[in-house]
């Protein structure tokens, strides 16, 4: 797909992070199972696989969320991760247990997935960085999964190998780089300089950046996951 194009997300500490891991996040956004989302190649077996596991990580995305709220300082952002927690737990799921509906996966079976390794292997280190750091520390695990999607499908209809004629994966692609999810996105990244703006010190950024590094390699370990049914 070439070089990974920005999604409207913007963000000073987003910029650097990203740039401190370019070859990851260059190897997340254009992993083949994104490229073979974007023209319509992936084989339906391996995105059922995805939607499957992604509902398993929706879950522990909402406890990541619960402990953000736990981890705020000022009821400003008590209240906007408890929003965010509430649109997970009673919008996005549902909307993501009916898309699968239209994939031929039911509730019931959504509930009674095994967890995949990559998977758990992913959530559970979104979910141990904010335990055992503070609330930059979750948001910066939390950051490749929450604009990532939105650099990728922006980056995918903008691509000249996109195909959405006829594309299964089309409502998938053109949600994340539609323009509600981009201000989400762009949302996301401009929080992480408001908290860092009272909890950076000169030598955080290292570590920060190893966080960022870690979640955008183990983001590329779920495509795998799906890609190779593992």
């Amino acid at each position: 797909m070439g070089k990974t194009l920005e999604s409207s997300a913007s963000g000073t500490l987003f910029t650097e992070l990203k740039g401190r891991c370019a070859k990851q996040w260059d190897a997340y956004c254009n992993h083949e199972f994104v490229s073979r989302i974007g023209d319509g190649s992936l084989p339906h077996k391996c995105f059922r696989h995805y939607l499957m596991q992604d509902y398993l990580f929706l879950i522990h995305f909402s406890r990541a969320w619960a402990l953000a709220v736990y981890k705020s300082e000022t009821l400003t952002d008590m209240r906007a991760a408890a929003s965010t927690l509430n649109a997970h737990l009673n919008l996005e799921m549902e909307l993501h247990v009916k898309y699968c509906a239209d994939w031929g996966i039911t509730e019931q079976e959504l509930e009674q997935t095994d967890e995949a390794n990559a998977n758990m292997a992913y959530t559970r280190y979104v979910l141990e960085r904010g335990l055992a750091g503070d609330i930059l520390d979750l948001h910066v695990a939390l950051a490749p999964c929450v604009i990532g999607y939105a650099v990728i499908c922006k980056q995918l209809m903008a691509a000249p190998s996109t195909k959405l004629e006829g594309n299964p994966y089309k409502d998938w692609i053109k949600m994340y780089a539609g323009e509600e999810y981009q201000a989400v996105a762009n949302s996301a990244a401009q929080h992480l300089d408001i908290l860092a703006s009272s909890r950076m010190g000169a030598s955080r950024i290292d570590s920060l950046s190893k966080t960022f590094k870690q979640a955008t390699t183990l983001e590329i370990g779920f495509w795998e996951m799906g890609l190779h049914l593992l």
